[in-house]
């Protein structure tokens, strides 16, 4: 939903790592060259960017009731 701030797994920061890994993998880079660009090595981190799904737009549209 949100960009996950760091690996569920080993804790490891990735925030930072989401813009420019979508930007590059947008214009059609291979996933792979682009995570070991940015020194993802880990597989636990590589499957966190790797598998984030933005639905942050489509939940927002839903208000709560007050």
């Amino acid at each position: 939903m949100i960009v996950p701030v760091r690996c569920y797994t080993c804790g490891k920061p990735l925030g930072h790592l989401w813009e420019p890994f979508k930007e590059r993998v947008a214009k059609g880079e291979d996933p792979d060259k682009v995570l070991d660009d940015l020194g993802v090595k880990r597989y636990c981190c590589r499957r966190t960017l790797i598998s984030h799904v933005e639905l942050i737009d489509q939940v927002i549209k839903f208000k709560p009731m007050r």
